[in-house]
């Protein structure tokens, strides 16, 4: 195992240093770019589309679509995850995730539209993602599988044994150092096994049921925290952004060990936290029923937002407004150790609670993606069966692991799906672009936006009708 870790540790380091840096900005300040800035002039417009309700019974709303996204998103990467940049890469680490979740929103805004486009109807539900348009638009269906086999194994095997990894780190603090030698680990590795079980045999309607409901009302009493501990320590603001910036920008620390800067943990933990081009959201965004295919990109740019800017943020200030940055201190703890400073142990408690309804809402939500993949592969029930089995036990395996492991297995598998869907939507990017100017153009005549592939030149769409 020791091997196994620091092989993967090595492949990290290279994947982030050297390839995806490059790709994940470059296609972010592209498609800021030829979208004209969409994620800022179309932000009204994002908001709007989430009031809008779905006409056909197949779909989901898009504010489902919307909180199933987030679900994945809005996870423990939000807490653990800006724990664990800011003790490794200091406060600098966050405005890189600011920049690249603004950058990145370009980049979801066009993934999941072409997720839409090339969407397809199962039996129950709207499939799409990735794979789907790699197939379709690209007509490449093998490198559609290989991208679904490192969507499922990231999101089966990386992910969701993280989620599960951050919920039983949590627990350590109520039983002190011998924690790990003690069967807790493997309680709450079946706990969240058995809640996660009961949902997806459910489907993808009793996820977008329960994600729907249960993300805003985490989210809130989250933000809520942070407001209050950011309120009752105002007088340190001006303090902590410029904290920020400063080690942002500090050239000589970066230059002196790029690989665990700021910069490049803040782009690591950014790409876990808000998988702006990733591949991931796609597949929610195509779940969605709406006259548009443009309609869903801009839901999709506006969780980028939700995840980053506002979740992460709070996170950020609460850590930085307890102003002990320790590098043998990351990750739940750290989280644990800044809330209880500021409200005391009932602090702790509301932590624990959150990070476990958090983890739990992305386990289903990433589930949803696996599955979606799964099937574009080979729809078979039984198969299914099988792979919603291996999901439990890998989440049952997750809270026992070891941090490192989890971690940088997470890392490595999302940055190859990354590098990817990347590509793919490079090559796509015509098709998302003309998309959008059509959207643009039926509005400014009054209109309210219907898509017609033919029109705007676009074949081989399987929903979609001229």
């Amino acid at each position: 195992m020791t091997f196994f870790n620091q092989m993967i540790a090595d492949l990290n380091t290279f994947l982030y240093s050297y390839i995806l840096i490059i790709l994940l900005v470059g296609t972010g300040i592209y498609f800021t770019v030829r979208t004209k800035f969409v994620q800022i002039r179309m932000f009204p417009e994002a908001i709007r589309v989430l009031t809008e309700k779905k006409s056909d019974s197949a779909g989901v709303s898009s504010f489902q679509a919307l909180m199933i996204s987030t679900a994945s998103r809005v996870g423990t990467g939000n807490i653990a995850g800006v724990a664990t940049a800011l003790a490794a890469g200091g406060a600098g680490a966050i405005f890189w995730m600011w920049l690249l979740a603004v950058i990145g929103s370009a980049s979801a805004f066009i993934e999941s539209t072409l997720a839409q486009i090339y969407k397809v109807k199962g039996e129950k539900e709207f499939r799409g993602g990735p794979a789907y348009y790699i197939q379709y638009a690209l007509g490449k269906r093998w490198l559609g599988i290989v991208f679904s086999v490192l969507l499922i194994a990231c999101f089966s095997f990386g992910f969701n044994a993280l989620q599960a990894f951050n919920v039983s780190s949590a627990i350590e603090y109520y039983i002190g150092p011998e924690y790990s030698q003690t069967c807790i680990p493997a309680v709450i590795g079946a706990v969240l096994a058995i809640c996660t079980a009961l949902v997806i045999f459910g489907g993808v309607h009793r996820i977008g049921i329960i994600t729907s409901g249960l993300v805003p009302v985490m989210a809130v009493l989250y933000i809520l925290l942070g407001i209050y501990i950011t309120a009752m320590n105002i007088q340190d603001l001006p303090a902590i952004f410029s904290l920020i910036f400063t080690e942002a920008f500090d050239i000589q620390s970066i230059a002196g060990g790029f690989a665990g800067s700021c910069v490049m943990l803040g782009i690591k933990r950014g790409l876990f936290s808000n998988e702006a081009g990733m591949g991931s959201a796609p597949n929610a965004g195509a779940a969605a029923d709406v006259s548009h295919p443009a309609k869903q990109g801009f839901v999709q740019m506006l969780s980028v937002f939700i995840d980053t800017i506002l979740i992460c943020t709070t996170t950020a200030m609460m850590l930085l407004n307890y102003g002990v940055i320790d590098p043998e201190l990351t990750g739940m703890p750290f989280v644990q150790q800044a809330i209880k400073a500021e409200v005391g142990e009932l602090g702790i408690h509301f932590i624990t609670i959150s990070i476990f309804l958090f983890a739990f809402s992305s386990l289903v939500g990433n589930y949803c993606y696996a599955e979606s993949n799964l099937k574009f592969i080979k729809d078979d029930k039984n198969l299914l069966t099988v792979f919603r089995i291996i999901c439990v036990l890998i989440i049952f395996w997750g809270a026992q692991a070891s941090f490192d492991t989890v971690w940088n297995l997470a890392d490595v598998l999302m940055g190859f799906m990354a590098i990817v869907n990347i590509i793919a939507i490079l090559l796509l990017s015509g098709v998302g672009v003309r998309t959008l100017n059509d959207y643009v153009q039926q509005k400014a005549e009054g209109k309210d936006p219907r898509f017609s592939p033919g029109k705007l030149g676009i074949k081989n769409t399987r929903c979609w009708k001229d």
